[in-house]
């Protein structure tokens, strides 16, 4: 597996073995494909396909709408405080 689809996994706390199947039932779909690496034939690059970009497309916007309902009650400071709260315990501090 690519270094990076390694870094990846970490980051979302999944395994390789997991990371290879998410990556098989997405290519399955159509929603990425592989090819190997121009320099590295032991590496493959992923890529989005027109499906994958569009489903990514339809799922930020979902997503979106969602925060939107979520945040309604909140002051526009206050959800930004919330956002940044909840980042801070998501992702890796730079300390």
């Amino acid at each position: 597996m690519h270094p990076a689809q390694r870094r990846f996994g970490s980051s979302l706390g999944i395994d390789r073995t997991t990371m290879v199947a998410m990556l098989d039932a997405l290519e399955g779909k159509g929603l990425v494909s592989r090819h190997p690496h121009a320099q590295d034939r032991r590496r493959n690059v992923v890529e989005l396909t027109d499906a994958g970009h569009e489903t990514l497309r339809l799922a930020t916007e979902a997503n979106d709408e969602a925060e939107r309902e979520f945040l309604a009650s909140l002051t526009p400071k206050a959800a930004e405080q919330l956002r940044s709260s909840l980042q801070k315990l998501v992702l890796p501090s730079d300390d």
